[in-house]
C-alpha cells in the first residue's frame, strides 16, 4: 500500500509540475466554450438545449488529449520496466496511474465544465445533476483511456490511435451521462441512467487494470 501511495503522489506531483495534462485540457475546454456562442449566435434557447451534450463532448475530447501521457513518459524513461519487475502487481500500478490521471485531468474538467457552462446559457439549476454525472462518468473515461494508452504505449504519436480505440467504448458513457444530466427528463430517466453510469465505472474499475497490465506486459517482453 505504501508503494502504491508513493506512485500516486509521484504521478500527481509530476502532472502538476509539468502542467501539460490538466492545463492543456482546461485551456481546450475554455476555448471551445467561448467560441461556441460566436459560432451558433446569441440564441439563448438553442444554447440551453445543446449545453449539456456539448459539455459532455468537450469533456470526452479533452480527456483524450492527455490520454497518451498516462504511460508514455514512464515507458520512455524506463520506469515502466521497473514497475513491471517490482513487488507491486502491474495491475495495481496501472490502476494507480489511471487514478492519477483522473485526479489531475478528468476530475478537474468534470468540476469545471458545468460551472463554465454558464457561459453558454446552462441553467444554474442544471449544474448539480450535470456535475454529479460528469464526476462519475469521468472516472470511466480515465479508466478506459488507460486501456487505450497501454495498447499504444510503444508507438510514437499514438494519440490518434488511442482515440480510434476508445471512442466506441466512450459512446455508452456519453449516452447515459447525457440522460443522467437532463434535469427536464425527470427522476424516472435520470436516476436509472445515473445508476447505469455508476455500473460502467465499476466495470471499468475491474477490467481496465487487467487489460492495461496485459498490454503493457506484451510490450515489455
Amino acid at each position: 500500500m505504501k508503494a502504491l501511495l508513493s506512485l500516486l503522489r509521484r504521478d500527481v506531483r509530476l502532472a502538476l509540475r509539468q502542467g501539460g495534462g490538466a492545463g492543456t485540457a482546461l485551456g481546450f475546454l475554455l476555448a471551445v466554450i467561448v467560441l461556441l456562442p460566436i459560432g451558433l449566435g446569441p440564441d439563448q434557447a438553442t444554447l440551453q438545449r445543446i449545453a449539456p451534450g456539448f459539455l459532455w463532448i468537450i469533456l470526452l475530447l479533452a480527456v483524450l488529449l492527455s490520454a497518451d501521457r498516462i504511460f508514455q513518459p514512464d515507458y520512455d524513461d524506463g520506469s515502466l520496466e521497473i514497475m513491471a519487475m517490482g513487488p507491486v502487481p502491474l495491475e495495481l500500478a496501472s490502476l494507480v496511474k489511471a487514478l492519477a490521471h483522473w485526479l489531475t485531468t478528468s476530475l478537474p474538467l468534470a468540476l469545471a465544465a458545468p460551472l463554465l457552462g454558464i457561459l453558454i446559457a446552462l441553467p444554474p439549476a442544471a449544474i448539480p445533476s450535470l456535475m454529479l454525472a460528469m464526476i462519475i462518468g469521468s472516472a470511466s473515461l480515465s479508466l478506459i483511456a488507460a486501456m487505450g494508452a497501454s495498447v499504444t504505449v510503444g508507438l510514437r504519436r499514438g494519440g490518434l490511435l488511442i482515440s480510434i480505440l476508445v471512442l466506441p467504448l466512450y459512446i455508452p458513457v456519453l449516452i447515459f451521462g447525457m440522460a443522467a444530466s437532463q434535469r427536464s427528463a425527470g427522476p424516472d430517466i435520470a436516476t436509472p441512467s445515473l445508476l447505469i453510469l455508476s455500473a460502467f465505472a465499476l466495470v471499468a474499475l475491474v477490467l481496465s487494470p487487467l487489460a492495461a497490465a496485459a498490454a503493457l506486459r506484451a510490450y515489455l517482453r
